[in-house]
Order: C-alpha cells, then sequence, then structure tokens
C-alpha cells in the first residue's frame, strides 16, 4: 500500500482516562484515500475518544499517531492536522461559540488566512449548500439542536477539509433533513468516518463499516454467524450476522417487530439490495 493512500494510520495506541480502567490497549487503525467508513458500536465503546485522539484533542500513553504519512506528537503539528481534517463533534454546543451564524461558519476561513470579504463569501455559498439560506444573522444559541448540527457541519465544511470526521451527524435532524444531508455528503469528493447509530444513515453513505467493541475495532470480515430468533426490516433476507452486530445488539434491542434499525445485520451481498429498498419505501411513503 502506497503511503500516500493512507491518510489516517493509528498503531498500537493505548490509552486511559484519569482514575479509569484502559480503554485502548494496542489499538490500531487505518483510513485510506477514498474511503467513506461507518463506525457503530455501544456507547462507552470508545469511537469519540477514537476522534479525539485523531485531532490531538487526547493524547495516548502509548502508540503512534500518522497523518498523510507524517508521524504527529507536537501541538504544532496537530494545529496543521485540524486545517486538513474537519471535526463534527458529538454535542454542537462544543463547536458553536460565535454570535452568530455567518461568524460561525466564517470563522474557520478566516483563521486559514483568507480575506473578510473572502471568508464572507464562502460562509455564505457553504450555507447555501446545506439548505441553510436565511440563517446568516440568526443567534446561534436560538437555534434548534438539528440546526445547530446542521451549522456546525457548515463550519466544517466551509474549511474545505481533506477528511470529515462526523459524530453522530443525524441527532436531531428529521427524516427530511437527514435525506438532504445523506445527497450533500454523498456529492463531497472526501474520505470520511462517521460515528453513527442511524443504520439507514451509514448503508446510504458508506463503503465500509467497522466496529468498536471495548476499545478493539471489529471489521466486517470478521462475521461470526449464530443462531438466534428476531424480527427486523430485512429479516427475509438470507443473512448473518457479524461479532460487532452480536455484541452491539445491547444497544438496539428488538423489543417488537419494526423495532430494530432497517439494515442491521445485512451481509455486505446485500446491502446494496437493502439501500435500494428504504429509498423505494421511503419514495412510496412520499408519493401516497
Amino acid at each position: 500500500m502506497d503511503n500516500m493512500d493512507t491518510l489516517i494510520h493509528l498503531k498500537n495506541i493505548h490509552f486511559s482516562y484519569p482514575g479509569g480502567k484502559p480503554l485502548f490497549q494496542g489499538l490500531s487503525f487505518q483510513l485510506l484515500k477514498g474511503e467513506r467508513l461507518g463506525l457503530i458500536g455501544p456507547n462507552g465503546s470508545g469511537k469519540t475518544t477514537l476522534f479525539h485522539i485523531i485531532m490531538g484533542l487526547l493524547k495516548p500513553s502509548g502508540g503512534e499517531v500518522e497523518i498523510f504519512g507524517e508521524t504527529i506528537r507536537e501541538e504544532k503539528q496537530f494545529q496543521r492536522v485540524r486545517q486538513k481534517i474537519g471535526l463534527l463533534f458529538q454535542d454542537p454546543d462544543d463547536q458553536l461559540f460565535s454570535p452568530t451564524v455567518l461568524e460561525d461558519v466564517a470563522f474557520g476561513p478566516l483563521n486559514q488566512g483568507k480575506s473578510p470579504k473572502e471568508a464572507i463569501a464562502i460562509a455564505k455559498e457553504t450555507l447555501a449548500k446545506l439548505g441553510l439560506n436565511g440563517f446568516e444573522d440568526r443567534v446561534t444559541y436560538k437555534l434548534s439542536g438539528g440546526e445547530k448540527r446542521l451549522v456546525s457541519l457548515a463550519a466544517v465544511l466551509a474549511m474545505e477539509p481533506q477528511v470529515l470526521l462526523l459524530d453522530e451527524p443525524t441527532t436531531g435532524l428529521d427524516m427530511e433533513t437527514t435525506e438532504r444531508l445523506i445527497g450533500i455528503l454523498n456529492r463531497l469528493d472526501l474520505s470520511y468516518v462517521f460515528i453513527s447509530h442511524n443504520m439507514d444513515f451509514i448503508l446510504q453513505t458508506t463503503n465500509k463499516v467497522y466496529g468498536m467493541i471495548k476499545g478493539q475495532i471489529v471489521t466486517e470480515e470478521e462475521a461470526i454467524p449464530h443462531t438466534h430468533k428476531h424480527v427486523h426490516g430485512f429479516g427475509g433476507f438470507p443473512h448473518t450476522h457479524s461479532y460487532v452486530e452480536h455484541l452491539a445488539g445491547a444497544s438496539a434491542p428488538v423489543k417488537k417487530p419494526g423495532t430494530r434499525p432497517k439494515g442491521w445485520g445485512l451481509s455486505r451481498a446485500r446491502r446494496s439490495e437493502a439501500k435500494n429498498k428504504i429509498i423505494a419505501s421511503r419514495q412510496k411513503k412520499h408519493y401516497v
């Protein structure tokens, strides 16, 4: 594998929160050019921590962080990383700090050295792409949760990152806005990693899914078939459940028919078929 194709490479990462048990004990992770990864797993398994280590917001006790072929150790190096990798925080209130939407979205380009005129033009264009025309003078703290999330995404995209790390990007969004977000992301010429519990969203925006369980990353290739009884939206399809889906089931229990996320547990061979069925079912609801 050419090093130029490896955008992010974490090697043998060890990390513990103060006073806590070890979370990562030898974790490794790669994002390659062109990959669009979904990351699933139970709450507390380390998904958000992974993002924060990549961005230099948390420092591992051992291991190596390599970004764009360079080993990153110092804060000055991580500052350069943050110019190239855009992180959408799980809580948009951690991201928005300016009085108005336009000021928040223009802040990144200004920080990159753009003139005020250029930064404002970029901010307005980015807001328009996300369907946020007319939001420029809105007060950020008065926005709804979903609006804050979209404005946070606009602030990230305005910096024209080479890689996106999005932590639960659909939280607080209604179905129509989520569909618009899916279209926007699929048109981006970027590599990215999404943390999400929304399997419909993951099926329609990624080309590979990883799981994180107890501080370890598990791939789809490590599927372990098991026999059980359940009901979900695509239960009629022949499929296996991967190790990560089996363990993560505690985060998405089947309480009654139809409660499990659509597409959960489908084999990779049937993901495309599942995606088409999701889209068709929504189109049918729209026109009925």
